[in-house]
This record gives C-alpha cells, sequence and structure tokens, in this order.
C-alpha cells in the first residue's frame, strides 16, 4: 500500500548485533532482486507505453536513464554491478502520452568485446578475459601491459556547452543525439586538459559555465584538480576547447589518493570532500598481473579523518581553512549555499565506505539469508548538514563552536595551532541530520535530488531521495527541512529509480511540478512503468507501463522541449 502521510514511527530503529563481521542492521526476509540485474536487449525504435491515471499534459520532453544493461559477454560475465555495458533509455512525453526507446552505448569496448563475443576491456571489478588464441607465454605477457582505460559511460548524462554525453568517471565520454539516443562522438578529457578522468556528476551555474573534478598524476604525487568548462562553443564540435585547471590540490597521501563520485558547489565556492575512501595505485596498476580489478585497489581507512577543501571559483585559490570531520563516505551531495558568513553543505553520508565494493553481480543474485548477511553488513546512507565558517582568523578562539546559525546542532571548532607549524588554520566539524528518525525505517536515503534549476546554490526547502531498505532504493521520499517530516511513496515488490524534479511552467512554490522515476518489477514480466508523481503532494498522478524488463539504473535528467 502506498504510504502518502507524515510518519512519525521513531521507536523502531535498527538493532545492531556484532559478529565476525561488523553488521548495522539486523533485517530478514529481503525478497530476491536477481531479475535487476539481467541483461536487457536494446528498443532503438520507440514504442508505445499503456498510460494508467493522468500525465499532465504541460509535461513535454525527454526522460533519459543511463545504467548497465549487458551482464555478459558470450560465456564471460562482468563481476561488479558497474562494469555492465551502458544502456540509454528514453521515453519521450508529450500530450499526456509517452513512447519508450532504448540503445546501448556504441563505445569502443562495447564493440570490441561484441566482435570478440567475450570481455576484451578491463572494467571496475572485472579484468579481461585472456585471449584463447594466444599461447600460454603470450598471455603471460600481456598481464605486464598496462590496463586500457574502459569508454563503458554507464552512469549518468551530463551537459557542456549544449550538448549532452554520457560520462562514467574515466577519461572518456561520449556526445550522444538525445532525441535518437545514437552515439555520435568519443570525448577523451586528457586531449584538453592535464586529467586522468572526470566525475560524472558536474555542477552548472546558471550562465552555462560547468565545474568538475579529476585526478592527475604525477612524479610529485596525485592531485585532485577543479576544472571549468565555458558555456559557449567557439566553433562546432569544439567540445570541451576552453577547459581549465582552476586549482589543483595534492592529495594527503601520494600514492594513494581518495576515491571521490562527486563534489559540493555553492555560488562562489567548490568543495572538494577528501574521504578516507583510498586508491591504492600501485595495486591498481598492478591488476592485471595480479588477476585483479581495480576494485581490489580501493579500500576503507577509518583511521584517517575526512577532510573538506574549499576553493574560490573565480580566484582559484584555496582557502587557508581546513575543515575536519570524522570518518565518512559520500556519494552524492544534495545542495550546498553561502549565508552570513557559513557555507552550508548537504549531502549523503555513511559512517562506513566498505558498501562500494559489495555491489558484486553474485551478492545481488542472492536471496534469503544470504541476501539479508549482505545488506545487514553494509552502513546505511543519512543525510547531513555540516556548516564550515569562512571567516576564522588567527585570533579566532579555538574550542569553541563558530556555528551561530539558529536552531542547527551542527558544531565547527577551531582547535588549537600551537602544538603545530602547519600553514593553515584547522576546523573539526561536526554534522547535523537533515531528517527525523522517521527515516531509519526506509533504509536511510540516496539518489538525492532538488529542484536544481532555481535553488542549487540556493538556500532551499525540499529534497528527494530513495529509501533503501534493500541494496537498491525500494522507496521514493520527500522531505521537508522546515519541520524535517516526510512524505513516502512505497509498493511492496517495486524498486524506483532516483526521482528526478520537473518544475511545471507556471511555477510559483519550489515545489510545484512533478516528480520522474522508473520504477522496476523484477517479479512481473515485462511490467517496468514510468511514475509521475506530484511534487507537492507526492499522491500519484499516473504511470506509463513499459512491454520491456528493464534493469535498475544509476542516473538521469529531463530535458524539456525546445
Amino acid at each position: 500500500m502506498s504510504t502518502m502521510n507524515r510518519l512519525n514511527i521513531g521507536s523502531l530503529g535498527w538493532k545492531k548485533t556484532r559478529s565476525e563481521k561488523r553488521h548495522f542492521t539486523d533485517i530478514h526476509g529481503l525478497p530476491c532482486i536477481e531479475n535487476l540485474v539481467l541483461s536487457a536487449e536494446e528498443t532503438p525504435e520507440p514504442i508505445a507505453t499503456k498510460i494508467t491515471g493522468h500525465i499532465p499534459s504541460w509535461i513535454e520532453g525527454n526522460f533519459l536513464r543511463n545504467g548497465p544493461g549487458k551482464f555478459e559477454i558470450g560465456r564471460s560475465s562482468f563481476n561488479h554491478w558497474f562494469d555492465g555495458m551502458a544502456l540509454m533509455h528514453q521515453f519521450h512525453i508529450e500530450d499526456g502520452k509517452v513512447t519508450y526507446m532504448s540503445r546501448f552505448l556504441n563505445s569502443d569496448c562495447y564493440k570490441e568485446n561484441t566482435e570478440h563475443n567475450r570481455i576484451m576491456v578491463s572494467e571496475f571489478g572485472t579484468i579481461a578475459v585472456p585471449d584463447p588464441c594466444k599461447n600460454f607465454f603470450q598471455r603471460f605477457l600481456s598481464r605486464f601491459e598496462l590496463p586500457k582505460q574502459s569508454d563503458n559511460a554507464n552512469v549518468s548524462f551530463v551537459q557542456y556547452k549544449g550538448d549532452y554525453y554520457v560520462s562514467t568517471e574515466t577519461n572518456f565520454m561520449h556526445k550522444i543525439d538525445p532525441k535518437t539516443l545514437e552515439t555520435e562522438e568519443k570525448v577523451d578529457w586528457s586531449k584538453f586538459i592535464a586529467v586522468n578522468g572526470a566525475t560524472a556528476h558536474p555542477h552548472v551555474d546558471p550562465d552555462g559555465t560547468t565545474y568538475n573534478m579529476g585526478n592527475s598524476y604525477t612524479l610529485k604525487g596525485a592531485f585532485y584538480n577543479i576544472i571549468r568548462v565555458p558555456s559557449k562553443t567557439v566553433n562546432p564540435g569544439d567540445a570541451l576547447e576552453g577547459a581549465t585547471v582552476i586549482c589543483s590540490i595534492p592529495s594527503e597521501d601520494k600514492s594513494k589518493p581518495s576515491y571521490y563520485h562527486s563534489f559540493a558547489m555553492s555560488e562562489n565556492y567548490v568543495v572538494f570532500i577528501e574521504q578516507p575512501i583510498k586508491m591504492d595505485l600501485l595495486k591498481i596498476v598492478t591488476g592485471k598481473l595480479r588477476g585483479k580489478g581495480i576494485s581490489d585497489g580501493v579500500y576503507w581507512d577509518p583511521k584517517r579523518n575526512t577532510v573538506f577543501h574549499v576553493v574560490n571559483k573565480h580566484t582559484g585559490k584555496l582557502s587557508v581553512i581546513k575543515y575536519y570531520a570524522k570518518p565518512m563516505s559520500t556519494f552524492h551531495q544534495i545542495n550546498c549555499f553561502e549565508e552570513n558568513g557559513f557555507l552550508i553543505m548537504d549531502m549523503c553520508c555513511s559512517e562506513d565506505g566498505q558498501a562500494i565494493n559489495n555491489y558484486l553481480i553474485q551478492n545481488l543474485k542472492k536471496s534469503g539469508n544470504a541476501l539479508d548477511e549482505v545488506y545487514n553488513i553494509m552502513c546505511r546512507v543519512f543525510p547531513k548538514r555540516f556548516v564550515l565558517p569562512l571567516n576564522v582568523y588567527n585570533n579566532t578562539p579555538c574550542g569553541q563552536n563558530l556555528n551561530t546559525r539558529l536552531n542547527s546542532t551542527a558544531t565547527a571548532i577551531k582547535t588549537d595551532q600551537n602544538k603545530s607549524a602547519l600553514p593553515f588554520k584547522q576546523v573539526f566539524c561536526t554534522h547535523e541530520d537533515l531528517h527525523g528518525e522517521d527515516l531509519h525505517v526506509y533504509g536511510g536515503l540516496e539518489f538525492p535530488h532538488i529542484n536544481y534549476s532555481k535553488y542549487n546554490t540556493r538556500p532551499y526547502r525540499y529534497y528527494y531521495g530513495c529509501g533503501f531498505r534493500h541494496l537498491v532504493g525500494d522507496s521514493l521520499i520527500k522531505m521537508d527541512l522546515q519541520d524535517k517530516q516526510m512524505k513516502v511513496w512505497k509498493h511492496g515488490g517495486l524498486y524506483p529509480s532516483e526521482p528526478v524534479f520537473v518544475p511545471s511552467p507556471s511555477a510559483v512554490g519550489e515545489d510545484d511540478g512533478v516528480i520522474l522515476s522508473v520504477v522496476i518489477t523484477p517479479n512481473q514480466d515485462k511490467s517496468t512503468f514510468l511514475l509521475v508523481l506530484d511534487a507537492k503532494t507526492f499522491e500519484e498522478l499516473g504511470r506509463a507501463e513499459v512491454p520491456m524488463n528493464i534493469p535498475y539504473g544509476f542516473h538521469g535528467t529531463f530535458l524539456t522541449k525546445n
């Protein structure tokens, strides 16, 4: 049954147990979700959907989704959920009707894998299958070759200079025609700036200037680079021409930089979160020799604190204030804005960073007690707020809370530097929760979304996300920051994707619009549907049922019809 009312069930907290592995929850009887990671066929021509309820006629455009869609090549299978071949989806909405189409990204690795009918390019958790035509000695020597970067851009759709691309976290993106989903051009970041990859979650200023982050590896160690891409195209097809690195931040550990999936941005600052999910570069480079994927070199180091690096977007200057917090992991930020001398940063956080290595295909296909065990050893993710004071001086007192915002329980305390010769000021921060106790019942929240076009980098009231009382999202949640009350859409056996907010043309309020989400039905054949919720009431307006099976994906975006 759908839950629409405001909930108050904080007494139903999670039970924690102790065993050989740390258990964060004690949940039993999770339904099997094996069908969420079954390979699908592409649907390159638009097909009609069955409409139930009402799709508002003002919604006109393409809802695009990206994610893994093929998990086997010939007799070889991918090991990790992140490894599947990119399958792009389009829901075209017009005049209250919806059509659906999908295409596999025509990447080099997809073509090479398909041509040889085996996995030819290594992915995050999968090593390329040795060539059976080579003799033993040739196969042995091939292990000493450096791994080739994959261009399997299966994470998100992003926009640069008005063009749309699919992206992952390597050097490569692919320009896509959003109307046909055809692959048009492969773009290599390293041809424009000296980086070895970029995130799939850039941020965009109102004028179209785009910011991103990417690593570089030099003889002096690893660096985290803040990237700026101008809004205007000089010549047709210039892709990332004009992109610049405005700031390079050295990794605290030169050979073991932090992994990051995204970053925060306010009106004047970019915030890089150096978290203790570490990448052992030696292990990654020698992975092929050892027969291990990139994932083998990614690990959680809880002995290290989290560091917030604040960079001025206009000058590229790194703040002399270094903000610390206890060890945590974060994949997605909610929003970030400045107010009265403070930088307020909201994000989805976990107290443990080992989840990334638990999303193996074999884990997602488990059932019964084995599936429960995978879920219970993973730490839940919750929305949290950090308040960073921007004005900290030599004479600022140590040992007292610098956060003077009314009704805020977050703290920011300048630590004593007398025992240190460090050239920067240190502030240790603790968070405040952006939720009530009732969110625990829904397993925390991930895949956050806001009214981005109007409220990104600004004070805001509402955010949306997926509840995670399973390994994937199994509910949709709207949170009101004014009273930390929430509204929930949840049906047993249905698994909604990341909610995407689309404002109505005559919007006045922040939540005037709809929420779009693709709902996967693993136990019902060919009954996946596009869900449309009223963003204000969180009531279902309508759904468009697709006569196809669609795997559970990652991220999406809505393109309004021009």
